[in-house]
């Protein structure tokens, strides 16, 4: 008979997605998950069926975590301007208890040209974020925030890129001023 799981499988994987988070794919051994998850080898293995499979969860968690947070945002009442400052500043100031740079990000980097399955999971999630972030533009410019000229799927993906290019400044050791500046510069596109 088998025996019952005595961890709680999203704490396991919220704990994996940090290592991977900190270290990427390759660099995380089975022994730093093991240790962050506090799971034996062969509770990871028979879990989650090895490490891809685990990094594939912790990928999606991230993903699901920060598009939802996106989402309600864009949802919201703020003027767009006060939306798109609000998501820069989750890329200049971003919660201390997190690893440097993006998951996403270091993810399309490490693994994007050849892990064709995480490369797909990575361009949807993009495509997800351009399209949050796009029908936000077109109600702004619908309600007169935007000038009529402005792009909402060229701004989607201007604002995009500069959160991406804003992790891995902040990855590389960017100071704050650094990010503030850039983020000041991609507000002034509005």
């Amino acid at each position: 008979m088998a025996r019952p799981r005595t961890f709680e499988e999203d704490a396991a994987v919220e704990a994996a997605m940090r290592a991977f988070w900190r270290a990427g794919y390759e660099a995380t051994s089975t022994q730093d998950l093991c240790a962050a998850t506090g799971l034996g080898r062969s509770s990871v293995y028979n879990a989650f069926a090895g490490k891809h499979d685990l990094f594939r969860r912790a990928l999606r968690r991230y993903m699901d975590q920060r598009d939802a947070a996106l989402a309600e945002l864009m949802d919201g009442e703020l003027p767009v301007r006060e939306k798109v400052a609000t998501v820069l500043g989750w890329a200049v100031a971003p919660d201390p208890d997190d690893p440097d740079g993006c998951l996403v990000v270091n993810s399309m980097i490490e693994l994007g040209p050849r892990d064709a399955e995480i490369a797909e999971m990575l361009r949807r999630d993009t495509e997800l974020r351009v399209g949050i972030m796009r029908a936000a533009f077109e109600q702004a410019r619908t309600r007169g925030e935007l000038a009529p000229d402005k792009d909402p799927l060229a701004l989607a993906r201007f604002v995009t890129a500069t959160v991406s290019g804003l992790r891995v400044l902040a990855r590389g050791g960017a100071d704050r001023a650094a990010l503030e500046s850039v983020a000041r510069t991609a507000l002034g596109v509005l």
